[in-house]
């Protein structure tokens, strides 16, 4: 029962950050264009600020959740196949890269946008834009292999 939910919160996070960097993205960033670059500044910020306090929770979840599953379930990375560890690997970089989002372009389009520098809150926006799309990347790569991984053959 609990290694179901442990499971069951491991998909929930994972679902969360990439479906969220995939909207975000995909529909988002698309959507925005019909309107004027002040305003687009303006929803981007509510929308991530939203979007990043969801993935500060998910991610740390996603991360025990994983190798509490890996050592109580496979017995370690000893016991796991390659696409645990792939998923591993893969983790600790998208984390490393969020947390690189948060502290940087993040942080600096914030204090663009409270000091009324457009450009340069659409410059930090744009390297924000940037590190989400390599983590997107990441994260559909990584769903593709725990799926491709899960079952032998």
């Amino acid at each position: 029962m609990l290694g179901k939910l442990l499971y069951t919160l491991h998909l929930l996070g994972a679902v969360l950050w990439v479906g969220g960097m995939g909207f975000a993205l995909l529909a988002l960033r698309p959507a925005l264009a019909a309107i004027e670059p002040p305003q687009r500044l303006l929803v981007h910020q509510g929308a991530l600020k939203r979007f990043f306090l969801i993935v500060w929770h998910a991610m740390p979840i996603l991360l025990l959740t994983g190798y509490v599953l890996l050592f109580g379930w496979y017995g370690g990375f000893a016991g796991s196949g390659w696409h645990i560890h792939a998923m591993h690997l893969a983790a600790i970089i998208m984390a490393a890269v969020f947390v690189g989002i948060v502290t940087g372009p993040w942080k600096e389009f914030r204090a663009a946008m409270a000091r009324g520098d457009q450009p340069g809150a659409a410059a930090a926006m744009d390297r924000v834009r940037q590190l989400v799309t390599a983590n997107l990347v990441l994260g559909l790569l990584t769903v593709a292999v725990a799926a491709w991984g899960r079952f032998p053959g």
